[in-house]
């Protein structure tokens, strides 16, 4: 055979052998479940999808691994349809009355005026087939009433209940004679004697009140009314002297008993509780800037605690709390949220919030760090979707609804509280509407397109181009 005959052959051989591939790939395809069709459409082709001219018979993918996009034979969109303009495939602001081409050689994308338009559906509703649902992943679920509850995790630290907590001075100066009780940590009952003071001034308030009853008893029988009544109001002035300055009630009477000025006096417990602090000792000389006792009753305590900011709509006071502490495992204790400080804490960025425990074994003690469980009450029944679903733009929230097969509608909701994985729609969603809850973002991409895409037509609708700019744009594409 001549190199002639075989140049001539070499042709032929070649387009058999791609007719028969082609034909092979193509009823391969065509027989593969959910693949030959969609609906009534059949898939023609494959086409690459960064540049429109490289098509396949069969599936496959770019040499970056983007799969190739199926081509469906449908009705002629001649027929049905009518071009509006066509779009730039990488930037949907840039458009031409007339096929065009970017700068990449790509394309421009027909626009179409859709058959149902009628359907009153909102600016920027995504139509998308069966296949490409599938392909990217889409789902959905439908909105619930629901009552929603949380539960707010922190940490605690466990304080004294400043109510119950009390610090000890003397009314005067003097010095400490004795100590009756000189050690920390001691249980001390209401009454209870603490120490004894010699103090000047205690002494001669003393002897001013003896000086006052004994002229009342020297004035008794006076027949001068006033006389009498002046005695009496000395002795009391002088009576009331020594209790603002703490003599106490036990001395009172054995001074009325005995006439004896007492050299010291007690100084008694105010109140029942836990010695926390001794701030004098034996022989010390004290002020009424002294702090001779701190003294604090531990049968039940407050524990102060810090929650974000965004968990400040789920707390309230009367929520009850739980506590644990990992100095004592497996104990959990009830208390109650008894007040939210109306500040928030500059550092931090959260609020300080006070609860309140009953101690009666004494096991919670000053400065222990517990973790805190406070239980908010279930908000009230309300909307309730998948927080993914939500497409969080910073400016808006918005929502894609399933207005029919293969229809998303993009919906502006207003959001509520947020627990769970779960979140409050306030307003724009009913229950039982469908949202999307995955394959929402690549929705949302195409759904602004379109919403450019609307905004463009309204503007050349009223701002046509000229037939001079059709003229010059079909002249460019005629030169590309």
């Amino acid at each position: 055979m001549s190199n002639k005959t075989v140049w001539l052959a070499t042709p032929v051989i070649l387009a058999i052998g791609l007719m028969t591939g082609y034909w092979f790939a193509t009823a391969e395809h065509s027989n593969a479940p959910g693949m030959a069709q969609e609906g009534s459409t059949t898939i023609l082709f494959y086409r690459h999808p960064m540049n429109g001219e490289i098509t396949s018979p069969v599936p496959a993918k770019d040499d970056m691994g983007m799969d190739y996009i199926p081509v469906y034979a449908e009705a002629d969109k001649s027929e049905t349809t009518q071009i509006l303009f066509y779009r730039n495939p990488m930037n949907a602001e840039i458009t031409s009355p007339v096929p065009a081409k970017d700068d990449m050689g790509m394309d421009y994308l027909p626009v179409y005026a859709e058959s149902d338009q009628g359907d009153s559906l909102a600016v920027g509703t995504v139509k998308i087939d069966g296949v490409t649902t599938q392909n990217i992943g889409v789902r959905t679920t439908k909105a619930i009433e629901f009552s929603m509850s949380h539960s707010v995790r922190a940490v605690g630290r466990v304080a004294y209940d400043e109510e119950k907590m009390v610090r000890l001075h003397p009314k005067t100066e003097g010095w400490i004679e004795q100590m009756y009780v000189d050690k920390t940590g001691q249980w001390v009952k209401q009454d209870t004697q603490l120490l004894s003071i010699y103090s000047p001034q205690l002494v001669a308030s003393q002897e001013e009140y003896l000086l006052a009853l004994n002229n009342v008893k020297a004035l008794e029988k006076s027949p001068i009314d006033t006389i009498r009544y002046g005695a009496e109001a000395l002795l009391n002035s002088s009576r009331e002297r020594l209790k603002l300055l703490d003599f106490p009630a036990h001395q009172m009477v054995e001074l009325d008993k005995t006439h004896k000025v007492k050299k010291s006096i007690h100084i008694h417990s105010p109140k029942e509780g836990i010695v926390m602090n001794i701030g004098a000792r034996e022989g010390q000389f004290v002020s009424p800037k002294t702090e001779l006792y701190m003294i604090a009753d531990l049968r039940k305590v407050w524990v102060y605690a810090n929650i974000y900011e965004y968990e400040l709509p789920w707390v309230k006071e009367g929520d009850s709390v739980d506590m644990q502490l990992v100095g004592i495992p497996g104990r959990i204790f009830k208390g109650h949220l008894a007040y939210i400080y109306p500040y928030a804490e500059a550092k931090t960025r959260t609020i300080k919030v006070r609860v309140v425990f009953d101690n009666p074994e004494l096991l919670l003690k000053p400065n222990m760090f517990a973790d805190l469980t406070i239980h908010a009450d279930p908000q009230a029944k309300t909307v309730v979707i998948p927080s993914e679903a939500v497409v969080r733009s910073g400016s808006r929230n918005q929502v894609f609804v399933v207005r029919d097969k293969g229809k998303f509608e993009p919906r502006i909701v207003s959001l509520g509280l947020e627990s769970n994985g779960k979140i409050a729609i306030l307003d724009g969603l009913k229950v039982g509407e469908e949202v999307v809850t995955s394959g929402q973002f690549l929705i949302d991409s195409e759904s602004k397109l379109r919403e450019a895409t609307a905004k463009m037509l309204e503007l050349m609708s009223s701002n046509k181009p000229s037939p001079s700019e059709s003229i010059n744009a079909a002249e460019a594409f005629a030169h590309d």
